[in-house]
């Protein structure tokens, strides 16, 4: 259970996920250590505008800060959102993230020594982007000597500017800017302890996050996702993007389930179903060796195993899709449920299940403003 004790007061923050396929908004507020869910929506390109909200272009984010604008208060409209505090969120492959080891020093010089460190192992000059870092080992102190190891994350200033005209068009009162995996982190793994992988499949990357005892050690993000696997779908049968999409969330993997499936005994599987499921096999495989080379890396690092697999972002609910992880990896497999441990009406159960994979980010960053 997500609980922030002694606040006693009410607090409420929007949490806004800018995705390449739409933008989602919660609103989520506290009082008496409580946790609820106000009020949500979201907009789709397909519905707003004919191109995405941003593309993916030699890791640079393009946004078009009038349009996003437009559906943001499209969607505060339509929800009935009047809440004006909001926590926004990075996409991670407009972020760079790097770790490294610092020798034992005190909390006065680390600010400076991870500057300097930076400079070796960020692409772009320091002047250009912004720094975020986090001591994921060891611990800062003037008595101990103890090494450190640390998580930075560098977001260019030109897509934080960006970020910033975008709350301004929008009319809104910006508390943070945050990247994605750390909502995904907060939203979806509360107090657990134990080696988690965390796959967050989009609509234009994927990211792999290894997280333990609650802390992202780290995060590879790669160009297979969402988007990909319906162009081509699309391309394979000669088909418009559309109907590519609707068949993709219709037949999914289910064809390559061994075992107990959703087809009935004796029922002989649909040809279409086995015709989309081997077209979308080569690049399932590509994210499943990704994840099991992120998660082989760690082992061999640190010696521990995974022992959580949580499936996030639009594709999580790919049928067929968390049974053939399960089958790959040799593991238990979850949907991401950022809402499991918020209280809204009992009506919403079905409907924020469905919903879930899909606002882990959003649900993430309106938490932050209720820590």
């Amino acid at each position: 259970m997500v609980r922030f004790p002694f606040k006693m007061g009410f607090k409420s923050y929007l949490g806004i996920d800018v995705g390449t396929s739409g933008i989602k908004i919660v609103q989520l507020s506290l009082r008496r250590e409580r946790i609820k869910l106000e009020k949500y929506g979201e907009a789709t390109v397909r519905i707003f505008y004919k191109e995405p909200f941003r593309t993916f272009e030699k890791s640079t984010l393009l946004l078009s800060d009038r349009d996003i604008a437009r559906a943001i208060l499209a969607i505060c409209k339509e929800a009935k959102i009047s809440e004006r505090k909001a926590i926004f969120s990075i996409p991670d492959f407009t972020s760079f993230f790097t770790s490294f080891n610092l020798p034992p020093m005190s909390r006065e010089e680390i600010s400076q020594a991870v500057r300097f460190e930076a400079r070796h192992h960020i692409p772009l000059p320091l002047a250009e982007v912004s720094l975020d870092w986090s001591i994921i080992e060891g611990e800062l102190s003037a008595r101990k000597k103890v090494p450190l190891k640390i998580l930075l994350v560098a977001v260019p200033n030109n897509v934080i500017n960006q970020y910033r005209q975008i709350v301004v068009l929008s009319n809104l009162e910006l508390k943070a800017l945050e990247a994605e995996v750390f909502g995904l982190v907060r939203s979806l793994i509360g107090d657990d302890k134990r080696l988690i992988v965390l796959l967050d499949i989009g609509a234009q990357s994927t990211t792999c996050n290894i997280v333990d005892q609650g802390i992202l050690k780290l995060s590879h993000s790669f160009d297979v996702a969402g988007n990909e696997l319906t162009q081509v779908l699309a391309k394979a049968l000669n088909i418009d993007y559309s109907e590519a999409e609707n068949l993709k969330k219709t037949h999914g993997l289910k064809s390559l389930i061994s075992g107990p499936s959703t087809v009935k005994k004796n029922q002989e599987i649909p040809l279409i179903t086995k015709k989309v499921g081997e077209i979308l096999r080569p690049l399932i495989d590509l994210i499943l060796t990704e994840t099991k080379r992120t998660s082989q890396n760690f082992y061999q690092a640190k010696g521990k195993k995974v022992q959580r697999i949580i499936i996030s972002g639009g594709s999580a609910l790919l049928p067929g899709l968390k049974e053939y992880f399960s089958q790959a990896l040799k593991k238990e497999v979850e949907i991401a449920n950022p809402f499991s441990n918020i209280l809204y009406p009992p009506i919403l159960e079905g409907t924020l299940k469905k919903m879930g994979p899909s606002y882990a980010i959003a649900v993430g960053m309106a938490l932050r403003g209720l820590e």
